[in-house]
């Protein structure tokens, strides 16, 4: 059969090609996804108030006895020292976040193969089967960890244990420990370089890791105290809510994620079908990490989406490039149309807009002071901002990032004064029912406001205030004018 082949002088330049056109793609995912007028829901917007506003949390949020120090002291000093250079509001930083992230996930991974094109391959196949490169566009920082434990598992496929990595990756766990506070879950990968029997490099991480997080919890000025808050932060985060459901989404439990499972058999038959004496999968502890990661998603969903796919995007890449250096030739024109097809593919389905994905922040409404029918119905300054949803906060925070005002709920509930924890535990036990929030409400003062989400059509059973229907789907409620503190 007749096989168009290129010509000896354009067969050097696929490679080239090829590495040029992974980098375009996935530099061109983030612009497009922005593009559309993209916000992440969460955590990357109070990131980027905090640093405009230059106020410590203290100073933003009403806070209890469980705060001692920031989560993400070093991410927000970045952000922060941004700021200054730059002039950018939260907007700007906010995309600086999302699209430097997203290429640093990316692009740690690129140096470690050969064959670029499979991280794009494994990309479409996360897309497919878990929507997990949506995770890559939050901005958060666990991005960086996740970066640099991607670029650990590669690392002990393709090189040695030495001095070199081990002074390699000290830098890199101090780096993220520093902007990303979840030092102790470091334990996993070096259990599972332990269960894969590779011991010489469990040994080298668990020492990385002991010099690292030492170096990141030094860096901020107070060791005991950051390394302790993380801790403490966890296991108020988990232990202290009476049922998951009133727990954050991504900390409660998962389903299985049942076609990763069947992603992960999949690899196995291709691995046996390439080469059928090929080193186990029992001996890469990406393997290991994916599989004591599903066990403990069932526990809290976030060790399988920020450590468990991870891993299996290592595996699955790995696999991929396995096969196209077992049945491509570097140079060859089937290699570069391939990797225009994957590159193609990878493209649509993660900047595809199913489901309103990536612009569902198209339709939020935000409280602010400049929407003329707030007047008089923010906040005074001094007041604290009651609600008992982190959206709300999130929001009105990224909007108003130099507000005069507190917030009494913030990025996690579990920092609140501990009767407001309770109240707040109320509120979600019973659905949101109004007289779960009689607590905030008797002590409502004339510059705060409670905050509610509901319909148009009638205002929160609360007859104790006024309430004004501000923007779509919140109401405000505040003391009636002229009543006594």
């Amino acid at each position: 059969m007749f096989e168009f082949e290129l010509p000896e002088k354009l067969r050097r330049y696929v490679p080239l090609l090829v590495w040029l056109l992974v980098a375009l793609v996935l530099l061109a995912i983030p612009l497009k996804i922005i593009g559309y007028g993209y916000l992440p829901a969460d955590d990357a917007l109070r990131h980027c108030a905090k640093a405009v506003s230059g106020k410590p949390w203290p100073e933003i949020l009403v806070l209890g006895d469980a705060f001692k120090i920031d989560h993400n002291f070093g991410w927000h000093a970045i952000l922060g020292a941004v700021h200054c250079a730059t002039g950018w509001g939260a907007e700007d930083l906010l995309i600086f976040s999302v699209v430097g992230l997203f290429l640093i996930v990316n692009g740690a991974v690129l140096p470690w193969l050969r064959r670029p094109e499979a991280w794009l391959a494994a990309l479409l196949a996360a897309m497919v089967v878990s929507d997990l490169p949506q995770r890559f566009m939050l901005g958060r920082p666990f991005l960086l960890t996740t970066a640099v434990l991607m670029t650990i598992l590669f690392a002990a496929q393709k090189s040695r244990p030495g001095l070199k990595n081990l002074l390699l990756f000290t830098a890199l766990i101090a780096g993220c420990t520093f902007v990303h506070g979840v030092w102790y879950l470091w334990a996993l990968p070096v259990a599972a370089f332990f269960f894969a029997g590779r011991f010489r490099w469990a040994a080298l991480v668990a020492a990385a890791w002991l010099a690292g997080v030492v170096l990141a919890a030094l860096l901020t000025g107070h060791p005991a105290v950051y390394l302790a808050q993380a801790l403490a932060t966890a296991f108020h985060s988990v232990g202290q809510h009476a049922t998951n459901r009133t727990q954050a989404t991504e900390l409660q439990p998962f389903a299985g994620d049942i076609l990763a499972v069947i992603l992960v058999a999949a690899l196995v038959a291709l691995r046996r079908l390439v080469k059928p004496d090929a080193v186990p999968f029992a001996k890469n502890p990406a393997f290991w990490l994916v599989c004591g990661c599903w066990m403990l998603g069932f526990r809290v969903g976030r060790f399988w989406e920020d450590w468990g796919w991870p891993a299996l995007l290592v595996l699955t890449a790995l696999e991929v490039e396995f096969l196209l250096l077992a049945r491509f030739a570097a140079d060859s024109l089937r290699r570069l149309l391939l990797a225009m097809i994957l590159a193609v593919a990878a493209f649509l389905a993660v900047t595809s807009d199913l489901n309103s994905r990536w612009t569902q922040s198209l339709t939020w409404s935000f409280l602010t002071p400049d929407v003329p029918e707030m007047a008089g119905w923010m906040p005074e300054p001094g007041g604290i901002f009651y609600c008992a949803d982190m959206n709300i906060f999130y929001q009105t925070f990224f909007k108003n990032p130099d507000a005069r005002w507190r917030y009494q709920l913030g990025y996690e509930p579990s920092l609140m004064p501990a009767e407001d924890f309770e109240t707040y535990q109320k509120i979600l036990w019973n659905h949101g029912d109004a007289k779960a929030y009689a607590p905030w409400v008797a002590k409502l003062k004339p510059a705060d406001r409670l905050v509610i989400r509901g319909t148009s059509g009638a205002a929160p059973n609360l007859p104790q205030l006024e309430w004004h229907y501000g923007v779509s789907g919140l109401w405000v409620g505040r003391t009636p004018r002229g009543s006594a503190p």
